[in-house]
């Protein structure tokens, strides 16, 4: 117990000019994962064959001339880059400071707001009528970066001192591109020789997604939903609901003044503000024994938790525009017919 309090005091906070020194959590809360290591592969498990059924879908949207198009055109992708590693950790660091989050808590913060892009995104800009071929591109090309950019950025904001950026789950990183990269090129084949089966093959795909999701998330609800309550602080629940806000708002603020067009502005909101937050619990469990971050190692889940329900939003309020804007632009005309006189509706 001496050693852990030990290891504990000799955390320091980010900021040089703090004297605050990490502490447990919660020293009367014990925390460990509800689910047994059984139960938690075959989760983990599901969640790879879906996601890779799901990205299969999506690759069926996709065309390699438009592919090549962006590559050659690369604008698109450099905004992104720009915004998913300089807004997102930028907003992490001063949320933290605005909320003066415990230094646990603001590194938890930090950590996930140097990840890079997730497959959230991917979906959501089908959601939204996006430029797939964009957004797995911009996917391809965060997880790419991750490899150098989440070391860079944890070593920049935390000096060193914990030895973060040797804890990049680089294994994870490889994962996240091989279930980007290889589904979605099979998805593509299927689009270019088979393109008869592709409708069936989304449909397929989404629904089992949504299916999914949402048996994992009551599953998961109901497993914390005694630990995860000191992790719902108003400063923490601030955190993770505003940060996605951020990344989608800067994410097409970013391609408006870069002249880019509508669906290429929600595409590049998305991947902003949609990151792969499941690095983050790696990088936490890699460094963190559960004795010194308690419950904070659920925050990942919160900060999902409303990426998921922002990005759904946006996508319902999308959806009613695009229906409301078409039946406003629908014209009643007449038109005669051996003689009689009918109304047709054009648009």
């Amino acid at each position: 117990m001496n050693s852990t309090k030990n290891q504990t005091n000799s955390y320091q906070f980010w900021d040089h000019a703090s004297t605050s020194n990490i502490t447990e959590y919660n020293s009367s809360v014990t925390f460990q994962s509800e689910f047994s290591p059984v139960i938690d592969q075959v989760i983990g498990g599901v969640l790879i064959i879906i996601l890779f059924i799901t990205m299969v879908s999506l690759g069926c949207k996709m065309e390699v001339a438009k592919i090549r198009e962006h590559i050659a055109k690369p604008k698109g992708v450099a905004i992104a880059i720009v915004a998913q590693y300089g807004i997102m950790p930028l907003s992490a660091f001063t949320f933290a400071k605005i909320f003066q989050l415990e230094p646990m808590a603001a590194m938890t913060v930090l950590i996930c707001g140097c990840c890079p892009g997730g497959n959230l995104s991917n979906i959501f800009t089908l959601g939204l009528h996006g430029d797939m071929n964009l957004s797995i591109l911009l996917t391809t090309f965060s997880n790419v970066m991750g490899f150098g950019m989440m070391p860079l950025l944890l070593y920049m904001y935390y000096q060193g001192i914990y030895g973060l950026e040797s804890a990049i789950p680089y294994g994870g990183i490889t994962l996240a591109l091989v279930l980007t990269l290889v589904p979605c090129a099979i998805g593509i084949a299927i689009n270019h020789w088979a393109p008869r089966f592709s409708p069936i093959i989304i449909k397929v795909g989404l629904s089992a997604l949504v299916v999914t999701t949402i048996v994992i998330f009551i599953l998961c609800g109901i497993a914390v939903r005694d630990t995860i309550r000191p992790v719902l602080s108003p400063p923490l629940v601030a955190t993770a609901a505003l940060m996605p806000i951020i990344g989608f708002l800067f994410g097409y603020m970013m391609s408006f003044l870069f002249n880019l067009n509508q669906q290429c502005r929600r595409t590049i909101a998305m991947e902003t503000g949609c990151q792969n937050v499941q690095l983050g619990t790696t990088v936490l469990k890699v460094v963190f024994p559960y004795e010194i971050i308690g419950p904070l190692f659920l925050f990942p889940f919160i900060y999902v938790t409303f990426q998921v329900g922002e990005a759904l939003l946006l996508t319902i309020l999308f959806r009613c525009y695009q229906r409301f804007k078409a039946s406003s632009n629908k014209k009643t005309v007449y038109v005669t017919v051996n003689g009689n006189t009918e109304e047709a509706t054009s648009v």
